[in-house]
């Protein structure tokens, strides 16, 4: 009987200790912080960088550059496989098509246009063939900063085959001259400090790490543990503010009752908020993974004009001018930095044969629409920041060439108003922007849109046409001759 009875009680202990662990799943663990399990498994993924970093630190820093390139691929690879899988045969397959496009087609435009169709068609075949009506973290995710990595990795292979004389002073820098291996394409592809969300970085720059050039010591382990960690912590700063408010803003919300019988000024003012705060989980990522790219080295960015080591070559953020700054150029100019500077490096300067710098950036914006996904609301949000940035241009220089608008704007007494007005345009009509973006489908942004009577487009699209005639009336005419002299 005694026997029965112990069996008995090991058999309760057995299934209590079976749902303490299962208590304790990743599942219940992300519901219990409201969040998805794959969004979970992404944080987790961010954060193992650090502990990788150290272990690289400490073990491979100066060894031989094969191991290097074992320890970026294999590791990458494994948390390619925690998040998604076996659906890491997509990234596997792009990497070693985009070997073979170098080897056989070699420093040719035919290289680069084939690059491009094969990996961005790839990255919109996914796109389309995953796609649903909310925001999914899936493949699809990290592979879209791998397709401007290859693609990218394919432009610089090109310029290596000019004459240096031909090439930009900006192209010299990145331009590759030897002939990367396979193994060298892997870890640069996986390297698992920007492998999930980036930054953007280049071979040339990739390369360095692996000869330990990327350091403010030459010849020891960099001293970026404290600029890492500075990173890190600041990362944590908006984790846990965007934790403790996602459950109270969100995109939802838009689409309620609620929402849409509040006032006009009520829908206009969640808009605002909701357009800063949607932000703070990307400006969480980079910081966060700029740390890793700064404790390996990678973020070293040389020193500047008083000798201190600057660690900004993989900064995606800047936190001060993306808090402060009260016009939408100065957002696009301190989020998604590398991106950004990717865009510009390889599409936008690659265009001045067209002759048309406007024209330029317009596609160079349709090209990033198209690079988040297939979305109608990825196309309204960039083409609003194309007519943003346009007006914001114009009145920027009707103030400066009007003597009666610039006497206003100098008023010292009235800066704090100016400053008021301007951030309230600013974050009303970034999340404006914003929302077309995050809700995706055209049924449900123009839903948002419709209840707020197009505000956004009618405010900027009438500036587009009046300002041109405000500049007649408040420019003088000496003051336009002296500007087309």
């Amino acid at each position: 009987m005694a026997s029965a009875a112990e069996g008995d009680m090991e058999a309760e202990l057995t299934r209590g200790l079976r749902w303490d662990f299962q208590d304790l799943s990743l599942n219940k663990l992300a519901t219990s912080l409201g969040a998805s399990e794959q969004a979970l498994r992404l944080i987790i993924s961010i954060f193992l960088g650090y502990p990788l970093a150290l272990f690289y630190r400490r073990y491979l820093f100066y060894k031989d550059s094969y191991l290097i390139h074992l320890f970026h691929t294999f590791t990458g690879l494994s948390i390619t496989y925690y998040n998604f899988g076996t659906q890491l045969y997509h990234s596997l397959l792009c990497i070693l098509l985009q070997f073979l496009i170098l080897r056989l087609m070699g420093r040719t435009v035919t290289a680069v246009l084939t690059t491009f169709c094969v990996q961005m068609g790839y990255l919109l075949a996914g796109y389309y063939s995953t796609a649903t009506g909310t925001y999914d973290i899936k493949w699809t995710m990290p592979h879209c900063v791998l397709t401007l990595k290859l693609i990218g990795l394919a432009i610089d292979y090109y310029d290596g085959g000019k004459d240096q004389k031909s090439l930009s002073s900006e192209q010299q820098i990145y331009a590759i001259r030897g002939v990367p291996s396979l193994l060298e394409v892997a870890g640069f592809s996986y390297f698992y400090g920007a492998f999930l969300v980036g930054p953007q970085f280049s071979m040339n720059h990739y390369m360095k790490l692996v000869r330990g050039e990327l350091t403010d010591v030459p010849g020891k382990i960099p001293n970026s543990t404290i600029p890492a960690l500075r990173r890190l912590a600041l990362g944590l700063v908006y984790l846990v503010g965007y934790t403790l408010l996602s459950p109270h803003i969100t995109e939802d919300y838009f689409l309620s009752d609620d929402y849409h019988n509040g006032s006009f000024w009520f829908r206009c003012m969640y808009m605002l908020l909701w357009g800063k705060f949607v932000l703070y989980k990307y400006v969480t990522c980079w910081l966060v993974t700029e740390g890793v790219c700064i404790l390996t080295g990678l973020g070293f960015n040389g020193f500047d004009e008083y000798g201190t080591a600057k660690w900004d070559a993989c900064a995606n953020m800047k936190v001060w001018l993306f808090e402060t700054n009260p016009r939408f150029t100065g957002t696009i100019a301190s989020f998604n930095i590398n991106t950004n500077a990717w865009v510009a490096r390889y599409f936008f300067k690659r265009l001045k044969f067209l002759g048309n710098k406007l024209l330029s950036q317009g596609l160079s914006l349709l090209f990033l629409a198209l690079w988040h996904g297939l979305h109608s609301g990825y196309l309204v949000c960039f083409q609003m920041e194309f007519l943003i940035v346009i007006v914001e241009r114009q009145a920027a220089s009707l103030i400066r060439d009007s003597p009666v608008l610039s006497r206003l704007a100098s008023i010292t007494i009235l800066q704090p108003l100016y400053y008021l007005v301007q951030q309230t345009i600013h974050w009303l009509f970034m999340g404006y922007s914003m929302t077309a973006f995050c809700l995706f489908t055209w049924d449900k942004w123009m839903k948002v849109y419709k209840s707020i009577y197009f505000l956004g487009h009618v405010f900027f699209l009438s500036l587009l046409f009046i300002l041109p005639y405000v500049r007649k009336v408040m420019v003088p005419r000496k003051e336009k001759l002296k500007k087309m002299e």
